[in-house]
């Protein structure tokens, strides 16, 4: 009686046991659910920019998202790639690179781009997950190519025709032309915070920014080593070496100036292009803010941002190489003794 009795429980726990593949570890989160965190995030950016720049900017952007919808559509058919443009990473790709543009390109550019980062940065590697480099800021370098076109900034408030490529308007310097020349910009610190400069669509508001960064931390879509570690070192660099007398103004300009609260919470953190290790994370973080600091100070481009994130990109491999966790009990192997004469033993 008491085997029977045995034999039922166990078979009672053999079917409360399921046997599957890896992982184990199962979440309800999926691609497709962080993506869309990722635009809620960036919704208030992209909105003051729309409001600040005009219904142009608006363009820029849908422009750029639909040529990266359509170039992951089609470049799967041809590389015979899992279809995935309901994953909403190709809607982020374009819309990141959009809110990177001035609102002065010509429309034909963010299409260029949308192309270049698509097919070029992350579908010829295999797709999602595959690439090694942001394909948002690979195009936005890439679009250097043009130079004129991508550092004519214009102030905001400036009434530029809706589709028309000829820009009849002012270029105006942005603040950090001005740190980069050691002197304080001309707009308060208040104004550069809330967004009131000339720059990208996307990166003027570091408030709405920020707030967009909190949003993913809370939600546990991204963590806060690397934007804490990215933008500290831009603001501890600048306090102790300013290019200019007033420290703490030079300093507090520098970090609410171009795009550094825009690639330190949504580009620098790309799952894919970043370390996976807490402390790799502060390295590369720290990496990317002292890259762009270099690159403000001597480079002929008055922003180093995105150059800095992809080279801190390149080194991400070797960081978590040098980083990773040993596992649970390891004991490293002893190095064979040579015997008297001098083979091994």
């Amino acid at each position: 009686m008491k085997k029977r009795e045995l034999n039922r429980s166990a078979n009672d726990f053999d079917k409360m046991l399921t046997v599957s593949p890896n992982p184990h570890i199962k979440s309800s989160e999926t691609t497709t659910s962080l993506m869309l965190c990722v635009i809620i995030a960036l919704a208030p950016a992209t909105v003051w920019g729309v409001y600040q720049f005009g219904l142009r900017a608006l363009m820029i952007i849908l422009v750029s998202i639909v040529s990266c919808v359509a170039s992951e559509a089609l470049s799967s058919l041809i590389f015979k790639l899992k279809f995935s443009i309901t994953d909403l990473s190709a809607v982020v790709t374009g819309l990141l690179l959009g809110l990177n543009l001035p609102v002065s390109v010509p429309l034909w550019m963010p299409a260029v781009g949308g192309v270049f980062a698509i097919v070029i940065v992350k579908q010829l590697f295999g797709g999602i997950g595959k690439n090694f480099l942001n394909p948002a800021l690979c195009a936005r370098v890439f679009l250097f190519s043009w130079a004129h076109e991508m550092t004519f900034f214009t102030a905001p408030k400036t009434a530029l025709p809706l589709f028309s490529s000829e820009i009849d308007a002012v270029s105006t310097a942005t603040p950090l032309a001005s740190l980069n020349e050691g002197l304080l910009p001309s707009t308060p610190i208040l104004d550069l915070f809330i967004g009131k400069q000339p720059g990208c669509i996307g990166e003027i508001s570091a408030m709405l920014l920020l707030a967009g960064g909190l949003f993913l931390i809370i939600r546990k879509v991204i963590s806060i080593r690397i934007p804490l570690a990215f933008i500290g070192t831009v603001f501890a660099l600048t306090y102790l070496f300013p290019l200019g007398d007033q420290d703490v103004h030079f300093a507090v300009a520098s970090v609410f100036s171009g795009a550094l609260f825009l690639g330190a919470f949504f580009m620098a953190t790309d799952y894919t292009t970043s370390p996976c290790t807490p402390i790799g994370q502060i390295i590369y973080g720290v990496g990317c803010g002292a890259l762009t600091v270099l690159i403000r100070y001597f480079g002929g481009y008055p922003e180093g941002v995105s150059f800095a994130i992809l080279i801190m990109n390149l080194f991400v491999w070797f960081i978590d190489k040098f980083t990773k966790p040993k596992p649970f009990g390891f004991v490293k192997p002893e190095k064979p003794k040579k015997a008297e004469g001098g083979e091994a033993k």
